[in-house]
């Protein structure tokens, strides 16, 4: 129970105190959005688009006083002289990337202004929250011109309280979008995807009880797993009452006394069925205080590793799987809805897949749920990419929070089973230092799931590779990205080369992988083949059942996506060609002789 107290201790606080960056006002995230009373403000929403941030400073780069488009104003008397309108202007659907609805805006990074009028019952005696799934990057946040605060990071949740703005009736809701890249920045300014701008997932007002439940975290015990353990975080001045977590179906009911600050952890014995890909078990629980109850679905199971294995309750699990972007397919740009969840999950599936890595930042929580539903597996990572600043401390309590967001969110996602840190990152004493601390902060926020980095392979001489890293030494399992073939020499090199280990942990191969034009057929030799591909993913095959400790692998990459760059005319036109599908959900012939294998390794365990 200690380690459950630790992940109280550092959830319960909020992002707020705990690893601030450029965060301002914002509240707790609360969990479980799908349960509560919303209003959703989804839908068209004027916009403005601010290049030189008119509508925040004036001439001398000071903040209005007065005069910010967050007012809301135009002109109507004779001496009004108000530079916009927001009447007159265009709409954007929210949610939604401004870089796909509007061709004038494809390449746009800068601010825009949205603006959102929707009407309100407010009761006396309730709480109210606006709620963002995800804005690209930075978001000043207005309500009835007062502004609530600020977020940084385009790939979190975050909500501000205005039960003290929201207004009996009509209420403008405004946001300053900034999608600008900079160096230090998480992700920094250069990535290999597309920096989709705008509100990116839903924004909803939550209206709860005074006192209410704010957060929870229900998992068994991992150090002794015959035990259901957690904890309850109730939020609102009567904090201390009576909790009751009932699961019908295993006949429990068991009563906790929240403290004056509103938590109570508990932990009582239990026999559920585990959650698995093969059984994706998941058992309706209901959270009941004196002011509020709450109801989720979430599963069991354990994860935890011996030696070079990987064990899913107790028992051996080889990660069959792909990594996937948050980019829809069909109609391309940030995919966001149940039917995008369900379409690429519904093609990992067809793949043969039990495991997904969501590279390579947090995706929506519909997508997470959607995966725990059908038996997916869960790598989930932060946006911890290439070339961080590694020595900026605002860049660091700018990755930790937004690792914090992350698992804030989806602790109770039962198919998580690894949290990921970073991806590609070259070795020194400053990223040493950075990693480590958010390796750290990992174990403490979660101890109920294996930590992982995508590293990179390092060569010995006679064809032989490993990983030497230091990071490796404080995570759960060797997990690296590997070209060979692709980036590094023909494919003919994959049949020479082998690979030797020191730390007995796991091994699992994040990415590999080869591009190609889907339709394009021609000599294996012939790069942007699918011929070339296909042959790539054979002969890397046989390597990889040469490797000792191999526990699981995600190749790159699920579907086509867009990157700026990868500007090649006809070859590629903007987008990484690594997919096993095309960006219309084309399979390639990469995608057969993947499958074959994940059914030949399924069909061995029967």
């Amino acid at each position: 129970m200690k380690k459950f107290l630790i992940l109280y201790l550092l959830l319960v606080v909020g992002v707020t105190s705990l690893f601030a960056s450029k965060n301002k006002g914002l509240h707790p995230l609360i969990q479980n959005l799908d349960a509560r009373t919303t209003q959703l403000l989804d839908g068209q929403w004027r916009y403005l688009v601010d290049p030189y941030e008119n509508g925040y400073y004036n001439y001398r780069k000071h903040r209005h006083s007065q005069n910010g488009y967050w007012m809301d104003q135009k002109n109507e008397a004779p001496g009004d002289d108000y530079e916009y309108n927001f009447d007159l202007e265009k709409t954007l659907k929210v949610p939604g990337d401004w870089n796909t609805q509007d061709d004038k805006l494809f390449w746009y990074e800068g601010n825009i202004w949205y603006r959102q009028k929707f009407t309100s019952t407010v009761e006396a005696d309730k709480r109210y929250f606006v709620y963002f799934g995800a804005v690209n990057y930075q978001t000043n946040v207005f309500l009835n011109t007062r502004e609530l605060g600020m977020h940084e990071g385009g790939f979190t949740s975050f909500n501000f309280e205005i039960t003290k703005d929201l207004k009996d009736g009509e209420n403008t809701l405004m946001l300053k979008v900034d999608n600008r890249r900079f160096p230090e920045a998480v992700p920094t300014d250069n990535t290999d995807w597309f920096n989709y701008g705008g509100i990116t997932r839903s924004v909803h007002v939550l209206e709860v009880p005074e006192t209410f439940v704010r957060d929870y975290f229900i998992q068994l015990d991992p150090a002794n797993p015959s035990n259901i353990s957690g904890w309850i975080q109730l939020d609102g001045s009567k904090a201390a009452q009576k909790v009751e977590i009932s699961i019908p179906e295993l006949k429990m009911r068991h009563a906790v006394n929240t403290d004056e600050n509103g938590y109570a952890s508990f932990s009582f014995k239990a026999r559920p069925v585990r959650w698995s890909p093969a059984n994706p078990k998941l058992y309706d629980i209901s959270i009941m205080a004196e002011t509020d109850d709450l109801k989720d679905q979430i599963g069991f199971r354990t994860i935890e590793t011996k030696g070079k294995k990987i064990l899913l309750n107790g028992e051996e699990l080889f990660s069959r799987g792909i990594s996937i972007h948050e980019e829809a397919p069909f109609r391309s740009g940030r995919a966001w809805s149940k039917a995008d969840a369900q379409n690429l999950l519904g093609m990992a599936k067809d793949l043969g897949c039990n495991f997904v890595r969501l590279a390579h930042y947090p995706h929506n929580e519909t997508m997470v749920k959607e995966a725990e539903r059908m038996g997916l597996l869960v790598w989930s990572e932060i946006p911890v990419y290439w070339t961080i600043h590694w020595n900026n401390e605002a860049t660091l309590q700018n990755a930790r929070n937004q690792l914090e967001e992350m698992i804030s969110r989806d602790k109770n996602r039962t198919n998580i089973i690894i949290w990921s840190i970073s991806n590609e990152t070259p070795v020194s004493d400053a990223r040493n230092h950075f990693l480590k601390t958010l390796a750290e902060d990992t174990k403490r926020l979660d101890p109920t799931r294996l930590v992982a980095m995508a590293m990179e392979v390092q060569n010995l001489g006679d064809n032989m590779r490993t990983i030497d890293d230091p990071l490796a030494n404080y995570l759960d399992v060797l997990s690296f990205n590997q070209y060979i073939g692709w980036y590094v020499g023909q494919p003919e090199l994959i049949d020479k080369t082998n690979w030797s280990f020191k730390h007995d942990k796991p091994v699992f191969i994040s990415e590999m992988g080869a591009g190609a034009l889907q339709g394009y057929h021609a000599d294996v030799n012939q790069r942007w083949s699918e011929e070339y591909q296909a042959n790539l993913y054979e002969r890397s095959i046989q390597m990889l059942q040469r490797m000792d400790g191999l526990a699981g692998v995600t190749p790159w990459v699920l579907m086509d996506f867009r990157s700026p760059r990868r500007p090649l005319p006809v070859v590629k036109d903007g987008f990484n060609r690594k997919g096993l599908y095309s960006d219309q959900a084309i399979p390639k012939k990469a995608f057969f002789v993947l499958q074959k294998w994940y059914k030949e390794i399924e069909d061995a365990k029967k």
